[in-house]
């Protein structure tokens, strides 16, 4: 979807808010601290109905999973909707979702991981933002560190979010762009979907976890066989956590990787943004027009 998305009303004491788990399943306890947490931020908070629902990894069944995001997607009184982990099974459900409400009453969706898939549907077909950040399942990890909720909090409640920091560039330029992404595994599956990321003249955010080198590289070529690569403005790697590799080695850094895959194109890529299956995951506006800038070692993120 061309033109500028709409952007919700950011939040203010008082609003409520709603988790649901529409991917895996997650304990109670970790719940308990995101509710605690929130509150104490000033905001009202909604348990989903099967929230804390099992249904082998998932929580609950495909359509208790869907049922809890339809009734907090058409509930007027929720302004933001937090999902409470990634995992797996948002794939599974959001063909099914009715976003008709939506455009009538736009609100915030906040997640990362396995919510890239319901963040690239409000940006590609509802043509809203959305913020990938940290989860409940992230909120009580003492490893986190103080920007993770801090920029969380930021980006509800319409605070600046500029982020500076210091990484390894290839090309660099400063650039503008929508800011389009999340997590690779997930952008990669969206190609041939309605989601499919447009990325002409767009800034693509990627980041993982868990996978092998090769299967970043497969990741990377397949989206430059579809064309997503030919017309990037820029390109914003995030963290690459757990790797692994293969019985014979991969030999190269993901930055060699990325280095050797964008070489016939002119854009920008900046490495070690502070965001993604890490300590330090800063929250970021999916479908935002945002601006990268360098300063020697070092970079700018900022909003338009």
């Amino acid at each position: 979807m061309s033109g500028r998305k709409k952007v919700p009303q950011f939040l203010k004491a008082g609003d409520e808010v709603a988790i649901i788990s529409p991917s895996w399943a997650i304990d109670e306890s970790k719940i308990g601290y995101a509710v605690r947490l929130l509150e104490s931020w000033g905001l009202k908070v909604r348990l989903g109905k099967n929230v804390l629902r099992r249904y082998g990894p998932f929580a609950g069944s495909d359509r208790e999973r869907l049922d809890d995001l339809q009734a907090v997607t058409d509930d007027r009184n929720i302004r933001a909707v937090l999902c409470s982990r990634g995992g797996y099974g948002m794939l599974r459900i959001i063909n099914k979702l009715n976003f008709n409400s939506l455009r009538r009453n736009p609100k915030w969706f906040v997640g990362f991981s396995d919510i890239t898939v319901l963040n690239l549907w409000l940006s590609e077909i509802i043509g809203m933002v959305s913020i990938h950040a940290a989860m409940p399942l992230h909120y009580s990890d003492v490893k986190s560190s103080e920007e993770t909720l801090r920029s969380l909090h930021a980006a509800l409640f319409g605070e600046k979010m500029d982020v500076t920091w210091k990484g390894s560039f290839i090309r660099p330029a400063k650039v503008r762009g929508e800011l389009t992404g999340g997590n690779l595994s997930l952008v990669y599956s969206l190609i041939g979907t309605k989601a499919e990321p447009g990325t002409k003249g767009k800034i693509l955010f990627i980041e993982d976890v868990g996978e092998k080198f090769y299967h970043i590289d497969r990741m990377m070529v397949s989206l430059r066989l579809a064309g997503k690569l030919e017309k990037l403005s820029g390109l914003l790697a995030g963290g690459f956590t757990e790797m692994e590799d293969t019985k014979i080695p991969w030999g190269e850094s993901l930055e060699d990787t990325f280095a050797q895959i964008t070489n016939e194109y002119s854009f920008p890529v900046f490495c070690d943004f502070p965001a993604g299956h890490q300590h330090d995951n800063r929250a970021l506006y999916i479908g935002k027009m945002a601006e990268v800038s360098i300063a020697g070692n070092e970079a700018t993120l900022k909003y338009l």
